[in-house]
């Protein structure tokens, strides 16, 4: 009965130890027949919209890339997960799209949800090139940026005020308990001029009040230039309750967070009397170039409501990781589609890191990236609604 016993025990043992290891992050893609890009974000919630467009925009080149024929042969396979921008739905998520084969990722959508990601993939060594978790802690190790860093988004916002508020009565409004909001405003003011910084009127907010913003609209009332680093949501909040306390002719001055903006269901922006505006590095009204084929074909096949800058730049991720690829295969190296993420990580590590550039993309030309994992590209001031006159 005891050696029984002791057979059975040592049994479970190996049994269990096999499974372990069978579940190894390298384990998984033994039996992939497809490239697998993982991506966990927000498809439901408050930040739905930008989930919904990464989604849709990821698969949409993944689509192109399968019908032009994959790479020599083989095509990719887009796996999306809800994290509803909660962090601690994202191990989770990264375990299943590892079960799924996941060998390369676009990381998260949002900074919150981005740093445990990059916890995650940084032991396995699984390569991440996220379109829009901004945070300047998200980038090393395995980790990339498509976007611009909080850091940098905050720096161009402060030479922007810099250069053409001087005779503007600032104010800043932000989310004090949320690291993609405090990590632009910490840029943004250490970047102003001293003259600047000392007269301007900076109020917050966290998840405790995050609904009614009277406070904050009469500590701004006066203000007619209102820099905003937060999300859609509570900008477009604030905007209702203040559109007839603060100055008409003000603007309101954001940056990525603001996409999609103008789309949210039961907001309307041209019931706004300011300028709603920010610094993008996409234009959803551009008429030409790549831009404009993206808009064309994202609305033929999702319509309007979700089009904005996060799914241009996952657009570009997956064909940036598709040429980099590419651009391995054609210099007479293999890589197979059974290829480990960590093996894979190595060499998109080296390419990204080594002066890969992608050409053309919606988001950029000539986009490159720096040993630390930020991007470098142009970025513009995209005007969302002009003032009422």
């Amino acid at each position: 009965m005891k050696f029984t016993k002791f057979i059975s025990m040592l049994l479970v043992l190996v049994l269990g130890a096999g499974m372990l290891a069978g579940c190894s992050a390298g384990g998984y893609t033994a039996k992939n027949t497809e490239f697998v890009i993982g991506v966990s974000g927000p498809l439901t919630g408050d930040a739905g919209m930008y989930g919904t467009a990464v989604k849709n925009s990821a698969q949409l080149a993944v689509d192109e890339i399968n019908a032009a024929g994959g790479l020599n042969g083989v095509k990719f396979k887009l796996v999306a997960t809800d994290d509803m921008h909660d962090p601690t739905k994202v191990a989770t998520n990264y375990s299943s799209m590892l079960e799924q084969g996941m060998q390369v990722s676009l990381g998260t959508v949002t900074t919150a949800p981005g740093l445990e990601f990059k916890n995650l993939a940084k032991d396995d060594n699984v390569f991440f090139l996220t379109p829009s978790a901004s945070g300047d802690d998200i980038p090393g190790g395995s980790g990339f940026q498509m976007c611009f860093a909080d850091g940098n988004q905050g720096k161009v916002a402060a030479d922007y005020v810099n250069e053409n508020c001087k005779d503007k009565t600032i104010g800043v409004f932000y989310k004090s308990d949320d690291a993609y909001s405090k990590g632009i405003f910490d840029q943004f003011s250490a970047n102003l001029d001293a003259a600047i910084k000392e007269k301007i009127t900076v109020t917050t907010f966290t998840d405790a009040n995050k609904t009614d913003f009277s406070t904050q609209i009469d500590t701004l009332k006066k203000c007619d230039f209102i820099f905003m680093p937060t999300y859609y949501d509570p900008a477009s909040i604030f905007m209702k309750q203040a559109k007839d306390i603060l100055p008409a002719n003000g603007v309101y001055y954001g940056c990525d967070g603001f996409d999609g903006i103008d789309n949210i269901e039961g907001f309307d922006i041209t019931q706004i009397p300011q300028e709603v505006t920010m610094l993008s590095h996409f234009n959803s009204k551009a008429t030409d170039g790549m831009a404009k084929d993206f808009i064309d074909k994202y609305t033929k096949k999702y319509g309007s409501e979700t089009l904005n800058q996060f799914g241009a730049s996952a657009y570009d991720c997956v064909y940036a990781i598709y040429y980099a690829m590419k651009e391995y295969i054609d210099a007479g190296n293999e890589i197979p589609v059974t290829i480990s993420a960590s093996d894979l990580c190595d060499i998109l590590k080296a390419k990204f890191t080594g002066g890969f550039t992608l050409k053309e993309g919606v988001t950029g030309q000539n986009i490159t990236w720096e040993k630390s994992g930020y991007v470098n590209k142009g970025a513009i001031k995209y005007v969302i609604k002009e003032a009422n006159k």
